[in-house]
């Protein structure tokens, strides 16, 4: 939930939404997180989670993460606090991939 602060396109491959530091950042569907680390240049905390039939989640720019690689998560669950790194203010960058490709997360979320 937040206000949609950049909008997907080829180049961003997600979308960002605003957010207060600490907030909770959670799985938008069940499945296995293959990620959870700093690795990811230009990403800080990144959580990315498998839900099978092709489809990944990724959560980026967090501030704590509460998961680790190899945990099972609900949806709903709380996956990590939200952060500012390498960006002008707190938010969530959020993307969804399907068969390896970025595909607009608005199409998979419920309407707010």
């Amino acid at each position: 939930k937040g206000e949609i602060i950049q909008k997907f396109t080829p180049e961003t491959k997600g979308i960002d939404i605003a957010g207060a530091l600490g907030e909770p950042v959670v799985a938008a569907a069940g499945g296995n997180v293959v990620f959870a680390g700093n690795a990811v240049r230009g990403f800080g905390n990144l959580v990315i989670v498998d839900h099978g039939d092709g489809f990944i989640t990724a959560y980026a720019h967090n501030e704590k993460l509460m998961v680790k690689k190899g945990d099972a998560v609900k949806k709903s669950q709380q996956i990590a606090t939200l952060g500012q790194s390498a960006t002008s203010s707190p938010r969530l960058h959020f993307e969804v991939r399907r068969n390896g490709t970025p595909v607009n997360p608005l199409r998979y979320l419920p309407q707010s």
